[in-house]
């Protein structure tokens, strides 16, 4: 099991409020820096300085970083165009000497895009759109003498699939959520690692039970992994601190995330592990309490893996 640090910047932080996260999870020995990819902050409250992109976000990190794994959970297909997104990525990943990993999606946000003029088409179309880019972006990377490609909402012609990234034969390519039918088949065709944000662990295990017998079926195999909101304590009076922080209870949060003091955040990272995960995503929503992450290395990191 590794421990990847996730963050929501759209809630609002600066690159430099980043950069210093980012820096952290380096030095601390977290296996990689995550970030969402919106525009706009989810929910009532203060957005601060609003939200940065996260691929220019990523470019200025893989510069500033020298171990850490990068990406996003998740770049919405609404957002960017096909081929800009191959090569966004590819040069990101060349930046990095190699450290990117896409997490992508179909988008779902609808008020980021009506207040920054993003078309949001139906949801049909937006998984019409979502497939087509996965196959273009990865044909993009891995075309050996250019590439072409006619869909139903996309047509490249002639296009010289470059540059091409660091990674062979490409940046390993991420697909979360529960969908019950074309959230596992896109998985299972597309994808080097499937996620679950934010759910149960029997919820998760049953999803997880879906991928699997989608990748059976197409004779793939792929990596599981999870994200849970985090907070952790070193004693009650700690763990409630920092669930207020963020506008959590930390009961509630006991259930639905990641809370708790050390041996009780384990044990739950531990029933994720039965299930087949990997990797836990550990959202982590203050930036400002950095030691927040400090103890989690401390008291959680050396007992996973």
């Amino acid at each position: 099991m590794k421990l990847r640090i996730f963050t929501e910047p759209q809630q609002g932080a600066t690159y430099d409020d980043l950069l210093t996260v980012a820096q952290a999870t380096e030095r601390l020995g977290f296996d990689a820096f995550f970030r969402s990819d919106h525009y706009q902050r989810i929910g009532p409250g203060d957005p601060g300085p609003g939200s940065t992109d996260a691929w220019i976000t990523l470019a200025g990190l893989a510069r500033e970083t020298s171990r850490i794994r990068l990406g996003t959970l998740v770049s919405p297909a609404t957002f960017r165009l096909p081929g800009p997104l191959a090569i966004t990525v590819a040069q990101v990943d060349q930046m990095s000497g190699g450290r990117v990993e896409l997490g992508f999606g179909t988008g779902w946000y609808d008020g980021e895009h009506s207040a920054y003029g993003i078309p949001f088409p139906p949801v049909k179309e937006r998984f019409g759109r979502f497939e087509e880019q996965l196959e273009i972006v990865t044909g993009l990377w891995t075309a050996e003498k250019g590439y072409s490609f006619e869909g139903r909402y996309y047509r490249l012609a002639d296009s010289p699939a470059l540059p091409k990234p660091a990674q062979s034969p490409r940046p390993p390519v991420i697909i979360g959520g529960i969908g019950a039918k074309r959230t596992p088949r896109l998985a299972a065709t597309y994808a080097d690692e499937y996620n679950v944000p934010f759910h149960t662990p029997a919820e998760t295990g049953a999803a997880f039970g879906r991928v699997r017998k989608a990748c059976e079926d197409a004779g793939r195999t792929l990596r599981l992994s999870a994200a849970q909101t985090t907070v952790v304590g070193a004693n009650r009076g700690e763990v409630e601190r920092r669930a207020a922080a963020i506008g959590e209870d930390p009961d509630k949060l006991r259930e639905s995330g990641l809370a708790g003091t050390p041996d009780e955040v384990l044990e739950k990272i531990g029933r994720f592990a039965e299930l087949g995960a990997e990797r836990m995503y550990l959202q982590i929503l203050d930036l400002g309490d950095l030691e927040h992450l400090e103890l989690i290395a401390a008291e959680v990191l050396p007992h996973v893996g």
